[in-house]
């Protein structure tokens, strides 16, 4: 039963008073038991009952749950470093796309790539995000597009879950593109994704969710109403790319499906956000795609005076958001789409795991939830999000285990 003590400030994240409200506890103890937080609360209020546990000493440092990662697409073969530059010449997203770029130069690498290449690179990238002080990760598929290569990728998923500590949320997100096969033949592939592909991953537990990408050069919203309804009746929670290039509505559809989330949304109207608010579903920022993109960010003041939570993400991926580095999504956060520290680690924390169904155990430091956590070398959580470092994080736990630390990181 051991105890971290020495806390400047643990931030709690707990859910009253919105997303400004992280309920900072200064001068903080932190006590887990069988890899759930047990009590927390100021060091000098600690009970007597853990008197002689082990402590950790945090060294004067802030700590806040562990980072969620809520939009991922974590599994891909090769790169797209040409695009970087053909976007800085002022090539558009969209003429990437119908040159032969975009989600359609990802899948003929991922085709083409194993799944035990494709789990090793998950791994290696899931290891650096660990030092980063993300616990949790939501991971998309999209990049196979046929029966074998989508189902592929989703194994590998579940093969990261168990064989890594860290929360792993799989998402089935076959709606990525109507691949080249099918291009005379859309309602073929919504059958391939309705009758097939669906069904396929509910039998298999292969994913909690099914997303679709709702734009102009992907699909429709009455493709993406077909594609959710088969989603639900087996079981798999719907999610949007919503709202990234242009005001489709996928804000409201997102309302209308009862998605978790809706995630982009820098087009967003008002009659969405609206609708949003009313269902409950959490918006999700990506900031690290609207600054490749160089596209106006989300509208996050909107967005969070109208009641919608919003989720704060990485978007990794090989072609507009190639990093994982949340802590600088954080930022970028703060500065694109004026949100306070406060907002944004909220974000990241809580509403990010409400995002992915799991606030119930994730995203907040208080009695019953998993011992997830990250000791931040910061004096305050502005201090953190304004001084953008390589990494401000010495040491991640999960469910209570130390599984990186920092040199200099004596705990």
């Amino acid at each position: 039963m051991p105890v971290l003590t020495n806390i400047t400030t643990a931030y709690t994240c707990r859910a009253p008073g919105g997303q400004g409200s992280v309920h900072p506890i200064e001068d903080a103890a932190l006590v887990w038991d069988d890899q759930a937080i047990e009590w927390i609360g100021p060091e000098r209020d600690l009970p007597d009952a853990y008197a002689d546990a082990e402590t950790i000493d945090a060294g004067g440092r802030i700590v806040v749950p562990g980072l969620v990662d809520s939009h991922t697409h974590l599994a891909f073969g090769g790169w797209r470093a040409g695009e970087f530059e053909m976007r800085i010449r002022g090539i558009s997203y969209t003429e990437i796309a119908r040159q032969g770029g975009g989600i359609r130069s990802t899948m003929e690498a991922t085709r083409a790539a194993g799944e035990h290449e494709l789990l090793a690179r998950c791994k290696s990238f899931l290891r650096q995000m660990t030092t980063l002080g993300v616990t949790a990760v939501e991971c998309k598929s999209g990049y196979g597009l046929n029966v074998k290569d989508e189902l592929k990728t989703l194994r590998a998923y579940r093969r990261l879950r168990d064989e890594m500590p860290h929360t792993v949320v799989p998402t089935f997100l076959g709606a990525h593109l109507v691949p080249p096969e099918f291009e005379d033949d859309r309602s073929g592939y919504v059958d391939l994704l309705t009758e097939e592909l669906i069904p396929r991953v509910a039998t298999d537990n292969l994913a909690a969710f099914c997303d679709a990408f709702v734009e102009e050069t992907a699909f429709t919203p009455d493709e993406a109403r077909s594609i959710f309804e088969a989603a639900t009746a087996h079981g798999l929670q719907p999610k949007l790319h919503a709202d990234q290039l242009s005001d489709s509505g996928g804000g409201a559809l997102a309302a209308e499906v009862g998605a978790a989330s809706a995630d982009h949304l820098e087009y967003v109207s008002d009659q969405s956000i609206t609708a949003m608010a009313d269902a409950e579903v959490v918006a999700g920022s990506l900031p690290l795609a609207t600054l490749y993109l160089d596209e106006e960010p989300l509208p996050a003041r909107r967005l969070i005076e109208a009641g919608v939570p919003v989720a704060v993400a990485t978007d990794f991926n090989p072609g507009t958001a190639p990093s994982y580095h949340l802590p600088v999504a954080m930022t970028l956060g703060c500065t694109m789409q004026r949100m306070t520290p406060a907002e944004v680690l909220k974000g990241t924390t809580l509403y990010a795991a409400q995002s992915i169904g799991r606030a119930d155990k994730l995203g907040s430091l208080e009695p019953g939830k998993r011992a997830d956590f990250v000791v931040v070398d910061a004096p305050s959580l502005n201090h953190w999000l304004y001084h953008l470092r390589a990494n401000a994080a010495v040491a991640t736990f999960i469910g209570g285990t130390p599984v990186w630390s920092a040199d200099g990181f004596n705990g």
